[in-house]
């Protein structure tokens, strides 16, 4: 039997950790985490989730849906309103993008890096 993984940290590549940091605390509620400097920022979750978000030089955002520059991962958040969500998020400088493959289930956005995410219905 595999040992027992618990998830415990998230970081994603970005051209500025403190803005996109910023950016899912205002989204999410989350607290800004303590060990934060210019090249580096993350949030903390109550349960120990930790979502660090670091700088790299020339980054190069994903291109949603384009393939050329592929997402290579994506979070999922849930919320109760889908309309209330997506509000919010486009208030804070996300972006919607006009490839909508999930109808009525979830909508994709992409943050102010270019990351793309997803709400879902909670």
């Amino acid at each position: 039997m595999p040992p027992k993984m618990k998830l415990t940290a998230i970081t994603l590549d970005c051209p500025d950790p403190q803005a996109l940091a910023g950016f899912y605390a205002r989204a999410t509620g989350l607290a800004l985490a303590r060990e934060s400097d210019d090249d580096f920022a993350g949030l903390t979750r109550e349960d120990g989730l930790f979502i660090g978000f670091q700088r790299v030089d020339d980054y190069q955002a994903p291109r949603w849906p384009d393939q050329a520059a592929p997402q290579q991962f994506h979070l999922d958040f849930a919320v109760d309103d889908l309309d209330e969500g997506e509000a919010l998020l486009l208030e804070l400088g996300a972006v919607k993008p006009g490839y909508q493959p999930g109808g009525d289930r979830w909508r994709v956005f992409t943050d102010p890096a270019g990351h793309p995410f997803c709400l879902t219905r909670g």
